[in-house]
């Protein structure tokens, strides 16, 4: 579609053929993507992974970029369009180094997300999915990270930073935009948005230590599991200050499920007890 400058309204008029890219830049990213479709037994497959591609080389997925995927794997821009406007993580414009995401979801929200994110856009001054001027930082707000156990979170080219607060993280896009080193709270360590994409493409990435630093669930996720196989010998709590303490078991705390044996109601109500009938039904004693 275009516009006039007079009139940002839509025209209904259909836009020019995407630019191709240059030769030689073609030619690099046809060889990768090659290789990402022998990957596959239906081309078809490899549409996710070529925007990525495409996206790893400009920062975003272009108008060119799709009408190269779409020639790659025989499609219309019309299917690959539907794909990469589906997808949050396929960026539609120029964006920074650094795609800070705040989790608004329910219980990241309630545990001080939204606060997070207001505080961001003030600090930063730019609203959701805007990029400061320097084009370091990208901000938006996400549904979720997957990671309510540690709420609330940010993620930063989608690596976490677990546990925030307004103050961390300001600290942390001042010193994204101020090219300090940041650490995530688990993962590997950073790189730019397009370097993710490239990696999320499916090619190795090639830093010393990054991949052994990915390590497996942290302590919170893993604390249902360890309390499902009864490992754990009581409620687990992890305060904010970062410190573990293990709590004793609490009175009926043995049963861990709702599918175990019956237990008695609360202390509240005596007078009914839990669990199946012992004597004889009204029916049965007719």
């Amino acid at each position: 579609m275009t516009t006039t400058p007079s009139s940002p309204v839509p025209l209904g008029m259909p836009q020019p053929p995407a630019p191709q890219y240059p030769a030689e830049v073609r030619r690099r990213l046809e060889a990768d993507a090659r290789e990402i479709i022998a990957r596959y037994p239906g081309s078809r497959s490899a549409l996710l992974p070529l925007l990525h591609l495409v996206q790893a080389e400009e920062g975003h997925v272009t108008r060119t970029g799709m009408a190269f995927c779409a020639e790659l794997l025989e499609l219309t821009t019309a299917e690959v369009t539907a794909v990469a406007t589906f997808y949050t993580m396929y960026r539609r414009k120029p964006s920074g180094d650094y795609q800070v995401g705040v989790c608004t979801n329910t219980l990241c929200a309630v545990m001080g997300g939204d606060a997070i994110f207001d505080e961001l856009k003030a600090h930063l001054g730019v609203g959701n999915d805007e990029t400061t001027a320097d084009g370091k930082v990208t901000l938006e707000h996400i549904e979720c990270n997957a990671a309510c156990d540690y709420a609330p979170v940010v993620m930063v080219n989608w690596e976490f930073f677990d546990n925030q607060t307004p103050e961390t993280a300001k600290r942390l896009v001042d010193d994204l935009r101020a090219g300090r080193p940041v650490e995530p709270t688990r993962g590997a360590p950073l790189c730019t948005y397009q370097e993710t994409s490239r990696i999320l493409a499916g090619f190795p990435d090639s830093r010393e230590g990054a991949v052994a630093a990915s390590g497996g669930a942290g302590h919170a996720s893993l604390t249902g599991l360890r309390l499902a196989k009864g490992e754990a010998p009581g409620r687990i709590v992890r305060p904010r200050d970062g410190a573990h303490r293990e709590e004793p078991p609490q009175p009926g705390s043995q049963h861990l499920s709702s599918h175990d044996a019956p237990q008695s109601t609360s202390a509240s109500d005596p007078a009914h007890p839990a669990g199946p009938e012992t004597g004889p039904t009204d029916k049965e004693g007719e």
